[in-house]
């Protein structure tokens, strides 16, 4: 009897832990996802770069090329220190042996070129929203850039956040990897913006507060956050409401995005690797992504961290 209710447990216990597993496991695209016969846009994938801010994170610290993508930059937060990985197209310390398949995965699915979660201090829950073909371009274009033969150290996390398939929790309780959809309600441009801000952008990863295992707290969106990098800066709230950029016109916000003076003449230090960015965009592109945060719904929250 004893025995029988030992194998029972036991198949119970295995049966358990092949459902956790397919629930917390890597979900990459299938292969068909990447069709014959495409020819990249650079020049569209230079804007993905930009829009994405790359370098910001991704730069070898220290030095001013941001198209040096050796990494290295070390993310200080609650869970540990995060390293950034080098992206430049060498072959062993980089992604010049990765597949466009693989690439396309990280970006939007979150998952390494050796099947393995990412963790998302990478923003690809934002990234997901981006068309394929547009990511498609932005791997052909950082295979352009020039490759940097450094290694980087690993990551140094604390206890149960350095185990990767703890990662598989998070995605299950907070990425629902989608593709962006626009209003036909609309115009175009601030369908543009839209996608932009929630996509490449990744907007909301920085300006909405997070709860203790760094999920977003989607009623704070964009309302303002606590940076989780420790060093005490604040994404202000960039929504509409008087607490945030409510007395901005569109005109300001594209402003800003293309000089980082804001409508008081401040420069938010926060903001000057972001600005390093969309200053280099298109008028048009900053134009609607002014557009589309204009619009966004006013949320209270940090007024005391009020940009302006």
């Amino acid at each position: 009897m004893l025995r029988r209710l030992f194998l029972v447990a036991a198949v119970l216990a295995v049966a358990v832990a092949v459902a956790v597993w397919f629930l917390i496991a890597p979900r990459p695209l299938p292969a068909s996802e990447i069709t014959a016969g495409y020819r990249p846009d650079l020049a569209n994938g230079r804007v993905m770069f930009i829009a994405g801010n790359c370098s910001a994170c991704h730069m070898a610290p220290g030095q001013p090329d941001r198209t040096q993508l050796a990494g290295g930059l070390k993310l200080k937060s609650p869970f540990g220190t995060f390293v950034t990985p080098n992206i430049s197209p060498d072959p062993n310390f980089g992604i010049g042996g990765w597949s466009e398949l693989a690439f396309v995965n990280a970006i939007k699915r979150g998952v390494d070129d050796q099947g393995a979660h990412l963790y998302p201090a990478f923003p690809y829950p934002a990234y997901s929203l981006m068309k394929t073909s547009d990511v498609r371009d932005l791997f052909a274009y950082l295979k352009t850039l020039p490759p940097v033969a450094r290694a980087t150290a690993p990551h140094a996390l604390n206890f149960p956040f350095n185990l990767r398939p703890a990662v598989g929790f998070w995605k299950l309780l907070y990425f629902r990897p989608h593709a962006f959809v626009g209003d036909p309600k609309k115009s175009a441009a601030w369908n543009r913006g839209a996608y932009l801000a929630e996509g490449p952008a990744h907007c909301a990863e920085c300006h909405t507060e997070r709860g203790p295992l760094g999920g977003p707290n989607l009623d704070k969106l964009y309302a303002g956050a606590p940076n989780l990098e420790a060093g005490g800066r604040f994404a202000s709230n960039i929504t509409p409401h008087k607490d945030g950029i409510g007395d901005w016109s569109e005109q300001d916000i594209a402003d800003f995005l293309r000089s980082g003076t804001d409508k008081c003449f401040n420069e938010p230090v926060g903001m000057k690797d972001v600005i390093a960015s969309t200053s280099q965009l298109s008028p048009a592109d900053d134009a609607a992504i002014a557009a589309y945060i204009h619009t966004l719904p006013a949320i209270a929250g940090a007024a005391k961290h009020k940009t302006c």
